[in-house]
This record gives structure tokens, sequence and C-alpha cells, in this order.
């Protein structure tokens, strides 16, 4: 393990990573790995991570599976009064194993330097990073993995941030919160609310079966803007407790969790970021763990070629983490998150309902972090004929407010059925393939004249409904308005 150093030093690395999260000491062990000197900066020394990391199993990298503290198969979810069986097992990281397997393979590669971070200043070839107390470390790259919204490269988001904030508890039951043996991904069922409520402010329970008589169980608001406060979903937790008789006889410990969902695809610069910081967050699951140690060993190899090269190293590392047909698949995204934002509470069950009867490859590729715009869109369309009227109808009120953005998604779509291929499998949705070579396995397909049309929308050549300033908007919304209705059979009213 390495060990903290001197708060003073002069020592050139090869790159810098700010944050000591686990995105960014995967980055650091991949660039260590593939013979770079790496600095990673961190308030603390290396401890055991915090959160309550879940993650699909099928998602983890293989030495990441060795980490789990515990895989459940009876993984449900809950928009009625039946569970629907999600048949994908479900892991929860055991933190302290992950720093062990995380430092393990950083090796001697890694100096952790306890400090915090304030500015950094570009002195010819090399950046001078300064530190709170006076530090001044030099390093050839800079990496920002502080966590959401960076320190380095601050993020934007547009309206204000969308959170995602859950209050959890571990605790002894004298009787199940929940189901035995099992995790409970999601579980709408709000019958001990007032419908107003549920309306205002939709919350779910997600738990997970410990052993014996504990469980982790936690009330959670998916994507709000104003968020609910930790004292009601703290409320909000209890009164669900209490209304099932199983309140806690025994609480170990509780967790507030609060992060922004909608950061948009980030503009590449001279400083690089990863994890978090660099929007990796899904703007759908909230999930970003998993990605990041599955991105970690691509971005390291793209810096560590460019550095040997003599190339820019930081815009290589950009390259590889945002290519463009991520960048556009993100638009997506986030016209999905503003829709959800935009439905009522009460209706968020019958949209889960929807998503969760898709088949599994369908569903497994939405939540993915690599998975195409025209796997995305199909894939929400087929949600949209599903879900009931009223919930049509507020997702058609969303799609016509971006126009420019529905309209790239359903011709991405349209493109894609023509082709004939499929959706793409689970243990394929890792690497993307390149935007003008169609690869059936990905979902992402030749398209780049989708992509490069989609990408206004990634690099601010747009108005706010995703439209170029020399589009005819009515004309957009007729052509959006005429799709929406060859899809679901009906006539729609943007």
């Amino acid at each position: 393990m390495p060990a903290p150093e001197p708060r003073r030093t002069h020592h050139v690395t090869d790159v810098l990573v700010v944050g000591g999260g686990p995105s960014g000491l995967a980055l650091a062990a991949e660039l260590s790995v593939r013979g770079l000197s790496v600095r990673l900066v961190a308030p603390h020394p290396p401890i055991p991570f915090v959160p309550t990391y879940g993650a699909w199993w099928d998602e983890l990298p293989a030495w990441a599976q060795a980490c789990a503290a515990q895989v459940w198969t009876d993984v449900r979810v809950y928009t009625s009064g039946k569970p629907t069986p999600l048949l994908r097992p479900y892991a929860l990281l055991d933190n302290a194993r992950l720093l062990g397997a995380l430092l393990a393979r950083a090796g001697d590669g890694l100096c952790w330097t306890q400090g915090t971070v304030r500015t950094t200043v570009r002195a010819g070839d090399l950046w001078q990073v300064q530190g709170a107390a006076g530090e001044t470390w030099s390093a050839r790259v800079v990496v920002d993995a502080a966590g959401h919204g960076g320190i380095l490269r601050p993020t934007r988001f547009d309206g204000g941030a969308a959170l995602q904030t859950a209050y959890g508890i571990v605790a002894r039951f004298e009787r199940p919160p929940s189901p035995p043996g099992a995790m409970v991904w999601m579980d709408y069922r709000a019958a001990h609310l007032p419908r107003q409520a549920v309306r205002a402010v939709p919350t779910f329970l997600y738990a997970m079966h410990l052993g014996g008589d504990r469980y982790f169980v936690q009330e959670t608001s998916l994507i709000a803007r104003p968020a609910p406060t930790q004292e009601t979903l703290r409320a909000r937790l209890y009164a669900r407790l209490a209304a099932n008789g199983t309140p806690p006889h025994a609480l170990e410990a509780d967790e507030w969790v609060v992060f922004p969902m909608n950061a948009p695809a980030p503009q590449p610069g001279p400083v690089l970021a990863f994890g978090a910081a660099a929007g990796l967050v899904h703007p759908i699951s909230g999930f970003q763990v998993a990605g990041a140690l599955a991105d970690a060993p691509r971005v390291a190899q793209a810096v560590a070629r460019a550095l040997r090269r003599g190339e820019d190293a930081a815009a290589a590392g950009w390259a590889a983490l945002w290519p463009p047909e991520r960048r556009a698949a993100r638009e997506v995204h986030l016209l999905d998150l503003a829709a959800l934002l935009a439905l009522p509470g009460d209706g968020l069950p019958a949209f889960f309902a929807a998503f969760f009867r898709l088949p599994a490859p369908e569903w497994h590729a939405f939540l993915a972090p690599h998975t195409g715009v025209g796997a995305l869109a199909r894939s929400m369309l087929r949600v949209f004929v599903q879900v009931p009227p009223r919930v049509r109808w507020s997702l058609a009120r969303v799609a016509a407010q971006q126009p420019g953005v529905s309209l790239r998604a359903l011709r991405a779509a349209r493109m894609k059925a023509a082709s004939g291929s499929s959706h793409p499998s689970p243990a394929a949705v890792g690497h993307p393939g390149a935007m003008t070579n169609p690869n059936p396995e990905t979902g992402d397909i030749d398209q780049q004249e989708v992509i490069e049309e989609g990408m206004q929308g990634a690099t601010g050549n747009v108005n706010a409904d995703g439209l170029a300033p020399d589009v005819d908007r009515q004309e957009k919304l007729a052509e959006l308005q005429e799709n929406l209705s060859e899809v679901s059979g009906e006539r729609q009213s943007p």
C-alpha cells in the first residue's frame, strides 16, 4: 500500500489525480500499471470508501467481482402489488476489499499524498498544482476525479442540478422489512401515503437483506428539482417501516446520499476529468462506479500512449472517455431524464412497469453506460407505446419541447431498425465501436450523419429546444408530432 508522503514536494510525476474515491483510484491504478508515475492527492489517507456501492454483477470487471460483499440472484422491482423479477444478479461491494484491490493493482507507481488541491497553473510542458497548505506538485497531466461537480472543472447543470437523494439505515429487524434473501431494487408501493403526497414527492424503497436479521433499507427520490430533504426522506422511510409493521429495533448506521443526475457531456479541456467529475453518472439510474472501473483501463491506455508519443495526453483521454457516439447518447438520456422530471409522481410506477416489461437485453442496455443512440431511442419508443395514455401525454409534451433532440433520436432508431441489427448483449456494452464502423454487438450503428447532427446538442450550437438557430421550429414540431402519432397509433398535440 502506498504510504502518505511529506507535505511539500517538487518531484515531477507523469499524472496527478485529484480525488481518492473509487473512480480516481481506479484510473490512478491503471495509469500506474502502464508504467506511469502517479500522484493521487486526497484530503484523507487511504481508508475504505464510505458510501454504499451496489452494481449489476455482469457490469463489474472480473477483478471487482471478487470485491463483492454479497450477491443476490433474487432481485425484484415492485410497481404494483406483485413483484417483477429482474433475473439479473446484483452485488454489494465490500469497500475495504475494493480499496485493497485497487491499491494492490497500483503498486509502487502510485504515491498517495494527503492534501487539498486549490489551483493549477500551466508552466511550459508541466502543470504546477497548488495545495491548500502551500504545497506545489508538478505533473505532466492533471486529472480532476474529485467527485460530483469537480474541483478544477466545475460542472454546469442546465436549469440547475436535478438531484437523486436518499436516506438509508443498516439495522436489525424483528420482522423482515423486505423479502428475506432478496434485493429490492425499486419498490414504489405507497398505500400508506396520500395520493397527493406521492404525486408531489415520489419515492421508493431500495432494500438489501444482509443476512440474519440485518437489512439495509433506503428511501430514495430517483430524481427531483428541487429535491426532498434528508428530514423528508427519513420521515418517509420510518413511515413506510411503521406502516408495514417492521420498525427497526437496533440501528447500526445511517446514510444520506445526494448527487446530481443531469450532467451534460463535458467539453474537453487541458485538464482531464474522470468519474462523476467527468459527468459519468448515469442520468437514469444514478450508477457510476462500475462504469468508471470499466472505463479506467481504456482511458489510462490512451493517456499513456499519448505521453509516450509526445502528444496531448489530456485530449487523448477525453477522446477515449467521451467519443462522439457517447456524447450523442447522453443527449438522449437527458431527454429521458427531463421526461421523468415532468412526470407526476404517481405516473412513475406505470412508467417503470412498462420499462421492465422490455426484453431483458433492452433494459440492461438502456441502463448501461455505453449503449448507442439507436438502441436507447428504440427502447424508449417501446415504453412510450406501452404506458397508459396519461403517462404517454406527459412524455410527448417533453419530446415536443425538445424537438431537435427528439427527431435525432427517432432518426437513429429508424436507421437501426432498417438495418436489422440487434440490441447489445449485456456483456458487450462496455466498449463502444468506432462511429463509422457498425458493430452489431454494441448497439452503436453506422450513423456518422446522425451522430454529427446529434453532436450539435453536445457542442452548444443549438437553441434551448435542441434545434440549430436556422431551423424552422414549427416544421420540426410537425415532423415530431407525425412521428409520435405513427409510433403510438394516436394523435399527439405538443
